[in-house]
């Protein structure tokens, strides 16, 4: 394999205005081509927006809902990608022949679709079905998994995908600054983002603290290092629905290190070069090597019992 150039995203997504937010996906794309990357990762439903789907009907999710790759959507991001000749990876939400319902992830090139994978734990509107699988997939000879936001808290998720094969996981999210239990969580105060170019400051020590980054900084590193995998994280800026996302989108190497962090209060993009040699480098190399699976297989795989199975759908994390 030879190193790749690898842009993450994040911009303010207009809820349910697919042609702004393309508009933006285009300007993010056009801008890192001219840098010279060669993929482009944007956050969770970045085509349509996220949290104004919770108070859908099954009905207005259907109508925003498109075919994967017959749609729109798809079509004009394959356009996107053979207009700026990179890689993309942008997201939505699927309808397929029988009118079920799923968040999607695709992934894009000049030549078309070459990947889709659909979110496994969906929980903002009960109309969407989870899907049933994991993907791997190829770009430019490395081997590339994707994990919607709620996937990667589940850590077999992540360790599977990683057995599967992959050497880079794409991680789009919609996430922080949410209600939760954890210590610290909570929303942003919508003023602080409104009144961000009089006061950074305040913003952003909100945006670092618990109720954002500091709480990812307590478990995105180590689906990295724990699996000696690229980690490619997307997130959103400033207003979606009634909640203020704090961005920093990242991508860290398989050591868990941080190679390159959004930290603009608006929209923004990083790129980083990866290169193979990590790949084997990293502990996470020998911890996989190492498993005895005998001890612990029949452990792992044992069901939930009936109060925990769903209890993810009306989780935030």
């Amino acid at each position: 394999m030879n190193s790749l150039r690898i842009t993450t995203a994040q911009f303010e997504t207009i809820d349910n205005d697919k042609a702004a937010n393309l508009s933006s996906i285009r300007n993010i794309c056009l801008k890192a081509s001219a840098e010279g990357t060669d993929v482009v990762a944007f956050h969770e439903c970045s085509v349509c927006g996220y949290t104004f789907a919770k108070d859908l009907s099954r009905e207005e999710l259907l109508a925003i809902a498109e075919p994967i790759p017959s749609g729109e959507s798809t079509q004009a991001l394959i356009e996107i990608a053979r207009e700026t000749n990179v890689t993309l990876l942008a997201g939505f939400f699927e309808r397929d022949d029988s009118d079920r319902i799923y968040k999607a992830q695709i992934c894009v090139d000049k030549n078309g679709l070459k990947a889709k994978y659909r979110k496994l734990h969906p929980f903002i509107n009960p109309n969407i079905l989870p899907g049933d699988r994991y993907v791997v997939f190829d770009i430019n000879g490395w081997k590339c998994g994707i994990l919607i936001c709620y996937d990667n808290n589940i850590i077999e998720n992540v360790r599977a995908t990683a057995l599967l094969g992959a050497d880079i996981i794409f991680m789009p999210h919609v996430t922080m600054c949410t209600p939760s239990p954890r210590p610290g969580a909570g929303l942003i105060d919508p003023a602080l983002w409104e009144n961000k170019e009089n006061d950074p400051t305040s913003l952003r020590q909100e945006f670092d603290g618990l109720k954002g980054r500091a709480w990812l900084m307590k478990w995105l590193p180590a689906r990295a290092y724990d699996n000696a995998v690229y980690v490619v994280f997307s997130n959103p800026i400033g207003k979606d629905y009634n909640e203020i996302k704090n961005g920093c989108s990242m991508i860290l190497d398989p050591f868990g290190d941080i190679i390159a962090e959004c930290r603009k209060l608006g929209n923004d993009f990083v790129t980083a070069t990866i290169i193979p040699e990590k790949l084997q480098q990293a502990g996470g190399y020998r911890y996989r090597k190492a498993r005895r699976p005998e001890l612990y297989a029949d452990i792992i795989s044992q069901p939930h019992t009936s109060e925990q199975k769903v209890s993810w759908l009306n989780t935030n994390s």
